[in-house]
């Protein structure tokens, strides 16, 4: 089992389902001591209605007692720098490559439970839901914290034993939408909270190649005059993980050093937990990142703001930061 959730939404009777969280959600919002932050997915864009921006969905979780929403995408767009300086120290010559994405829990399972022997070209780095976590917890050590995205895999993620601590719940999509409902939170009515947070490539994570697009951008950015560039393959859906992991193992030319995996077709958008098609979802997550006024994490004022009250002052004093790395990277 990959975690994947693929059962889930196949099974003609209903008869498998992940774990509802609603009752002890509540119970957290209702103790006022904790403050509690949602993190949402990029992937959300369109989720709620046509014209239902991320800053209506601010306003309505913190109608319903969040401390505020903040976007996952910003912590993608930390997590493309780490990965790019690694990409940049790894990546020496034509037969070194990289494994990615660090965002998606079912490439990771398959991995490490499947092909053992690539484990280490594995980016080392949390998924950007764990580091929304333990950042936000390191920066308010009272708050509790909610991830709200598409996917039942970030049920199991959250609890595994080395990352357990960071997120304290999951709500997807679907149960979020259903919320809004019983509590009669009516978005289109909502004065907007404007939120922009993410780079463009932040946000971009949440479809297929946005991973890529993100860290390559950020290479190019780091070092303009490298001369084994960046050269990504993009796959997605299990049978395409796997295939590429097979040619890999098998030591087939793929034409690539960067390859990114993501468990569900399309990426986030077409997690098991949406509320639109995949198509829909891919189309509103590419507005969705236009609007930005960040153009890469480089320029991202917000990861400096948070650095700062680590004591870091530069993005190469990040990746020189024990304790700030120990945030991003997973135990091995």
């Amino acid at each position: 089992c990959l975690s994947c959730g693929y059962c889930v939404s196949e099974c003609d009777f209903g008869a498998i389902a992940d774990k509802i969280e609603f009752i002890p959600l509540i119970e957290l919002l209702k103790d006022k001591e904790k403050p509690v932050y949602a993190t949402i997915a990029p992937a959300a864009a369109g989720q709620f209605g046509e014209n239902i921006t991320m800053s209506h969905l601010r306003t309505a979780l913190k109608l319903m007692g969040f401390r505020d929403l903040i976007e996952v995408a910003l912590f993608a767009d930390i997590l493309t720098i780490k990965e790019a300086f690694e990409f940049n120290k790894l990546v020496k010559n034509e037969e070194d490559f990289f494994l990615t994405s660090c965002c998606c829990p079912v490439w990771f399972n398959m991995v490490k439970k499947n092909y053992p022997d690539l484990y280490e070209k594995m980016s080392p780095s949390v998924s950007p839901m764990i580091a929304s976590g333990r950042i936000l917890k390191r920066l308010y050590p009272n708050a509790r914290v909610v991830f709200i995205g598409p996917c039942i895999a970030k049920k199991s993620e959250a609890k595994e034993p080395h990352l357990e601590g960071a997120i304290d719940f999951v709500l997807n999509f679907k149960e979020l939408k259903e919320i809004f409902k019983a509590l009669q939170i009516d978005l289109q009515s909502l004065q907007p909270d404007d939120i922009d947070q993410a780079s463009l490539g932040g946000r971009l994570y949440a479809r297929t190649g946005g991973v890529s697009f993100s860290v390559k951008t950020a290479v190019n950015r780091l070092e303009p005059t490298r001369v084994i560039k960046l050269k990504a393959k993009k796959v997605h859906g299990v049978n395409e993980c796997k295939g590429i992991l097979n040619d890999l193992r098998e030591r087939k030319d793929i034409k690539a050093n960067f390859i990114e995996g993501m468990g569900c077709i399309g990426g986030c958008v077409g997690g098991p937990r949406t509320n639109i098609d995949v198509d829909k979802g891919t189309k509103h997550v590419n507005e969705f990142g236009e609007e930005s006024f960040i153009l890469t994490p480089f320029d991202n004022k917000n990861i400096f703001r948070i650095l700062e009250n680590f004591g870091i002052h530069s993005l190469e004093g990040m990746m020189q930061d024990e304790e700030f790395m120990e945030i991003l990277t997973r135990e091995t």
